[in-house]
């Protein structure tokens, strides 16, 4: 078994203030700060975590500092986002999840990922479904075989 952990939280996932991928940025972060983020996740990485800071308009070194020494749980990690933010609204909100949903991996990505899950090359096509099973892929790896 490992001490890092692999974050489960799908991109998929929104919390209360309605924005894809913020839970998982929050424990990506969290497991970063506490030092417990597996290898090979990124902790405020280009992708859907820069995707998420960029289109809200946060302070990505303010976010990672206050991760780092607040450790807050979800509801203070978005309370912290919606006081800081500067462009937190449905318009931001609604374009930000639409382009997370609509996200496509190269075709070299996709056909790793299924592959390494002992799937066909086809379905999912989409990032966030093919995120889920290399994560799921992952801890399987990591805490069970």
């Amino acid at each position: 078994m490992s001490n890092k952990t692999v974050p489960t939280i799908s991109s998929g996932t929104a919390g209360p203030l309605g924005v894809l991928h913020l839970p998982r940025l929050w424990q990506k972060m969290s497991l970063g700060a506490a030092g417990k983020l597996a290898e090979g996740y990124g902790n405020c990485s280009p992708g859907y975590d820069m995707m998420v800071i960029d289109a809200l308009g946060l302070d990505r070194d303010a976010l990672i500092a206050f991760v780092s020494e607040n450790k807050p749980t979800y509801s203070g990690f978005e309370k912290f986002i919606a006081e800081n933010a500067t462009m937190l609204n449905q318009t931001a909100v609604s374009q930000l999840n639409n382009a997370i949903i609509g996200y496509q991996h190269s075709d070299e990505t996709r056909q790793g990922i299924l592959s390494a899950a002992g799937l066909p090359d086809g379905k999912p096509t989409d990032a966030v479904s093919l995120n889920n099973l290399d994560d799921w892929q992952e801890f399987y790896a990591a805490e069970i075989a």
